[in-house]
């Protein structure tokens, strides 16, 4: 089957503030993301959430039961007849709940569809619509999840973050689809101190336990695509550098503990340039933001480069993807809380690129959801391309491939 092409759009998507507030923003987001399917017409949609019901899950988690039912009845998605989602919704697990949601929609044209079944350590096959939540999610073997050790977290304080793994087996090409959310910056000022923060550390030291613990499993390996809200942030101590080349920095402490700085400059009568706290990033001029979709910023997006000789990205031609306000009347805006960031990004092994047919007449599409509405403080984040069936990935092919019963999952 390697001349057999199968459509594919993937998508990451950090839906916290949409189960927050779903009276103004669940219809929104729904009505962007299928308009956006609508166009692209892929025939094996991935769309990978993180904050599956929001900050406030416990109120906001049943939330997330309109959203998926949205979903699966849409218009849009009804030549889908087989769903897969699995969804971290046991939010009384506090040192196993992630808040994760990995939704998979086949399309009637795509045949040869397989999910890996991790405990039976075989394929099995693909049919109907299947919602695993609840005790069904903690059951399903068709699924890999884990929360990172809370030594791996800042501060050893448990937060919502891990991976969620599925393995894929599309017209005889395997790959693994990896869901994941990786820590964030708890304090502006903290992460402004050092290159790189400290923060970013512990990002760091999370995927790489992942990309090891992926390269010394016991199943065979395969092309990763990995892709999440990785929470990569921008070197904050060079971006204000930058910014703030001719001010000098004003402290405010409460006992020895500095809440916030205020950068005033030099030449222009005490013109502030940048009010930096806790939770607070407020340039006095924000067109930074907007000119070039603020391109000047990337230079100190650093954090992907350490991983560069295991992942490939594509090119990023998009605005940074957080914060943007969560009010609908404010598509394009970004909040005063954090330095813009490319957070969510769609990452892949490099052997990856060789399940991807090259079609200079239709490209991968590397792109920004919902550009021009209110999608939350997170945009999502989407990839197209066109997978070759039959791809056996050179130097790691899978042993011996038991693509096994028609058993269903």
């Amino acid at each position: 089957m390697a001349d057999k092409l199968a459509n594919v759009l993937l998508v990451t998507a950090n839906v916290g503030s949409i189960f927050e507030d779903p009276d103004k923003m669940l219809h929104t987001w729904l009505a962007e993301f299928l308009q956006s399917v609508q166009k692209l017409q892929p025939q094996f949609i991935a769309v990978h959430c993180q904050e599956m019901g929001g900050k406030n899950y416990r109120t906001s988690m049943k939330h997330v039961s309109t959203f998926t039912k949205s979903l699966i009845e849409s218009e849009e998605l009804k030549a889908y007849n087989r769903v897969r989602m699995f969804l971290d919704d046991n939010f009384e697990s506090q040192d196993t709940f992630t808040a994760l949601g990995s939704l998979y929609f086949i399309h009637e044209s795509l045949h040869n569809i397989f999910l890996y079944d991790f405990k039976a350590c075989k394929f099995r096959f693909v049919s109907g619509k299947e919602i695993y939540n609840n005790s069904r999610f903690t059951e399903a073997h068709t699924k890999e999840k884990e929360k990172f050790p809370l030594e791996f977290f800042p501060e050893t304080k448990w937060s919502r973050k891990g991976f969620l793994r599925t393995r894929w087996s599309i017209n005889d090409s395997i790959f693994d689809l990896v869901n994941i959310h990786l820590f964030h910056d708890a304090s502006n000022i903290i992460a402004a101190e050092t290159t790189p923060s400290v923060y970013s550390n512990h990002r760091r030291k999370a995927l790489e336990h992942v990309l090891q613990r992926f390269s010394t499993d016991k199943y065979d390996k395969v092309p990763v695509f990995i892709f999440g809200d990785f929470n990569f942030r921008l070197d904050l101590n060079g971006v204000i550098r930058s910014l703030c080349a001719k001010a000098t920095a004003e402290y405010e402490k409460v006992k020895d503990e500095i809440q916030k700085i205020t950068y005033v400059e030099n030449e222009s009568q005490g013109k502030t340039v940048l009010t930096l706290g806790k939770k607070m990033f407020s340039p006095s001029n924000t067109i930074i933001y907007k000119e070039s979709k603020g391109r000047w910023l990337r230079k100190y997006d650093r954090e992907f480069r350490y991983f560069a000789d295991r992942l490939h990205e594509f090119d990023i031609n998009f605005p940074p993807s957080y914060p943007y306000s969560e009010d609908v009347s404010e598509a394009y805006e970004y909040m005063a809380t954090r330095c813009p960031a490319w957070c969510d990004r769609i990452l892949m092994s490099h052997n990856a690129k060789e399940l991807m047919h090259k079609d200079d007449s239709h490209p991968s599409e590397y792109s920004v959801m919902g550009a021009d509405v209110c999608m939350g403080d997170h945009k999502p984040i989407y990839l197209t391309l066109n997978l070759i069936g039959g791809k056996v990935v050179k130097g790691e092919p899978p042993t011996k491939r038991r693509r096994s019963d028609p058993t269903s999952v």
